[in-house]
């Protein structure tokens, strides 16, 4: 994924959300939605990061009742908080840790609900990746379609999430189904 200056489109927000589209969109959805139908992106990532505060303040419970925006906000991470509570966890940080990639896997199937995005998937037009940074390290680990497991960029440089639509999720694990032309994997 080489991109020449101007080639990317980034959003950056708390907690490397994107919001389930609904019929009042706003600009992270607007945003998805100009990318894929008119400049016709072939790979979208969410990204997020080791220590990720917005992930630490769900994982620790903290009090967000002074920010109510910020409490709205983080409620698009449900889905990765829910899983991520179904989990036993060694420490506070495995805890975090999880948490930070059940929210990349939630972020990643929010943004298959958008219908530009949808539609590329349909037409395998589109792959998309879910990626932590170790800001310690500075590895990259992605979700990859094949295992469901998150896995080191480095010796994975061709693993992506999705690419055509994914069939289900189970258990915690992604099970994807991957479109090629000529085939179908599991």
């Amino acid at each position: 994924m080489k991109s020449e200056p101007g080639g990317m489109f980034v959003i950056r927000n708390a907690g490397n959300i994107v919001p389930y589209c609904e019929s009042e969109p706003g600009g992270v959805s607007g945003t998805v939605e100009y990318v894929v139908a008119a400049l016709h992106v072939k790979d979208m990532v969410i990204c997020s990061h080791s220590d990720c505060g917005a992930m630490t303040a769900i994982a620790k419970s903290h009090d967000r009742s002074q920010a109510p925006a910020v409490s709205s906000w983080q409620r698009n991470a449900d889905a990765a908080r829910t899983v991520n509570a179904a989990h036993d966890h060694g420490s506070e940080q495995d805890k975090v840790d999880d948490l930070v990639r059940q929210n990349v896997i939630a972020q990643l199937n929010n943004l298959r609900n958008h219908p530009s995005v949808a539609l590329a998937l349909s037409q395998t037009a589109l792959r998309l990746h879910g990626w932590v940074f170790d800001l310690e390290s500075g590895e990259i680990i992605a979700l990859d379609h094949l295992s469901g497991d998150f896995v080191n960029l480095n010796e994975n440089p061709n693993t992506y999430a999705y690419a055509g639509q994914a069939v289900t999720a189970a258990g915690g694990r992604l099970a994807a189904a991957v479109y090629t032309p000529n085939h179908l994997t599991y």
